[in-house]
Parts: C-alpha cells; sequence; structure tokens
C-alpha cells in the first residue's frame, strides 16, 4: 500500500468570489470548506496533507486552518510563486495574475514525495471521492510506464451555480473508463430546466449527464518532471501573454495525446459544492448542515 497526500490548491486570488475564499466559514462551528476537505482525507485514509498558498497570507492560514490538523495528519505548506519560472525565463514586469494551478502543482515538488490528490480549496468534494481516490492512489503502482493517474469525474448537473456561468472541463470517456480528453467549456448556464454553454452569443447544447472535471486529480511524483517540460513549452509561446494560465487540464490532455500517461475516470454520482460567487454560500451552508443532520458530518470538526 502506497502512502497518499493531499494536495490543497489555496494560492487563488479568488476574483469572481471577492476575498479570500478559502478562509470564508460555511460550517456551523465556523468550518470552512478545506475543514471539510481535510476531515474527508483524514477519514478515507491520506497520510498527509500539503497546502499551496501564498506566502504573504501563511500565517493567517496556518493558524485558522493548519494548526487544526496538525495532531491528527502531517501538515506541510509550499509557495506559489510568480518568479518561480524555469532557467531562462523571467516575469514580465506587469505580470501580477498567477500562473495557474499546473504551475501551482510545481510548487509543491519539495514537498511531495508520494502518490497525491489535487484539489480546489473552495471545493466541497464528498466523502466517497475521497475514498475512490485514495483506493486507486494507494494501490496503483507509482513507476509504471504509461504513468497511471486518475480524476473524479462529476456529473455535469451536479456541479452547476444558481448565480452566474462557471467553467468546466467536459470530458471524453471511453468503454474502459480511461480519459481519452478534456473539452474546456468557459461560460456555462443553468436557466430554468436548461444547460447551455454560450459563447459569442452562440449556443451549445447540454444534457447535464455530461462526465466533467472538477479538478479532482490524482498523480505519482512522476508528474513533476511531466510538468515541467510541459510549463516551458508554455511558456514559450505565452510568457509575455499577461492572462495565460498553465492548468492541469491542459498538461494531463497533453499527456494522454503523446501516449505518456492514461488517466482512470472515477465516477461519483455525489453532488459538488462550491462557492464560485459570493451568493453561493447560503447554499453550501444549508447543504452541509443538511449532511451534518443525517450523520454524515459530526457538527464540529
Amino acid at each position: 500500500m502506497n502512502s497518499v497526500t493531499l494536495l490543497v490548491l489555496a494560492a487563488g486570488m479568488g476574483s469572481r468570489y471577492g476575498g479570500l475564499k478559502q478562509l470564508d466559514s460555511v460550517g456551523p462551528n465556523g468550518e470552512t470548506v478545506i475543514d471539510y476537505s481535510v476531515f474527508d482525507a483524514i477519514r478515507a485514509g491520506f497520510n498527509k496533507v500539503v497546502f499551496i498558498i501564498r506566502e504573504d497570507f501563511k500565517e493567517e492560514f496556518k493558524l485558522s486552518i493548519g494548526e487544526k490538523f496538525q495532531d491528527r495528519i502531517e501538515v506541510e505548506y509550499a509557495f506559489q510563486k510568480l518568479d518561480e519560472l524555469p532557467p531562462g525565463y523571467t516575469i514580465p514586469n506587469d505580470r501580477t495574475k498567477p500562473w495557474g494551478t499546473g504551475h501551482a502543482i510545481l510548487s509543491a515538488m519539495q514537498t511531495v514525495r508520494d502518490p497525491f490528490a489535487v484539489i480546489n480549496a473552495d471545493d466541497f468534494y464528498g466523502q466517497l471521492a475521497y475514498q475512490k481516490i485514495y483506493n486507486y492512489l494507494s494501490e496503483t503502482p507509482v513507476d509504471a510506464l504509461p504513468a497511471n493517474y486518475c480524476m473524479v469525474g462529476y456529473p455535469l448537473k451536479n456541479t452547476l451555480s444558481e448565480h452566474g456561468s462557471v467553467s468546466r472541463g467536459i470530458c471524453s470517456v471511453s468503454e474502459d473508463d480511461k480519459l481519452n480528453s478534456v473539452r474546456e467549456l468557459t461560460h456555462i448556464v443553468k436557466k430554468h430546466s436548461e444547460i447551455f454553454n454560450e459563447v459569442n452569443g452562440e449556443k451549445e447544447s447540454l444534457t447535464g449527464d455530461e462526465v466533467v472535471s472538477m479538478n479532482m486529480w490524482g498523480f505519482s511524483p512522476q508528474v513533476f518532471i511531466q510538468l515541467e517540460r510541459l510549463f516551458s513549452e508554455f511558456l514559450k509561446q505565452n510568457l509575455n501573454v499577461l492572462s495565460s494560465e498553465f492548468y492541469i487540464p491542459f498538461a494531463v490532455d497533453n499527456l494522454i495525446q503523446s501516449g505518456t500517461a492514461t488517466v482512470e475516470v472515477l465516477e461519483t454520482t455525489e453532488k459538488w459544492f462550491g462557492v464560485t460567487y459570493q451568493e453561493d454560500k447560503v447554499q453550501v451552508q444549508k447543504a452541509i448542515l443538511s449532511l451534518i443532520q443525517h450523520g454524515d458530518y459530526p457538527s464540529s470538526i
């Protein structure tokens, strides 16, 4: 059995939400979404959690989140920094935007030594998702060629916001549950019973049953070498594009198409909860309270 690490991506700016939503409380006793994520990881069997954060709110984050769990699971921190680039590259003077989720994973290269699951700090994935990804990572050989990775897939209809558009990676999945490709749709809207992606006034209708990625991925440490190469290639084309980001789905799709990795899709019918917009918070609070009342979570973590 492999030891398994949880890598929490908590360095994002939260531009649509407004503020550091990673530290916003959603539970009845001030719990954050991250609290529930780490709780689920611990009971699934994870051995360690690494938080990717911005260095400027390290102390606040440690006091609010990290110290709560340090007696229950090994806790470490890594920092996503704009100027951490491959040799030969220098950060553009006007760059303020983080380099994206793929770059965030690279920030943990010196901290993560075991197979690991990646999650967004502001996403509530559900107990079953953690158990499924832990089972896969704890049992899968870490040095296989091509690399054996995984992701948790949700039905699109279980991941939407009532308060605005969302971006989702629509997954093409083979009959043997392997990921064929990920297509990013950036403006998915739910209006009444209709779900569609709208770009420049053109609508693409969706059923809601499509499998989507919510950025819950499972990797072995060999992904770091692969991401280093892909990030360098990304910078060749996008270094001076100030809004460009190196996303995990882009990297994963490249690895699949090049035959250097396979990705097992672990489907779940659980409902995902997220706080993309401020207005989402009330729904998340209600959903968590319902789970507590059904005995899925304790009243205090």
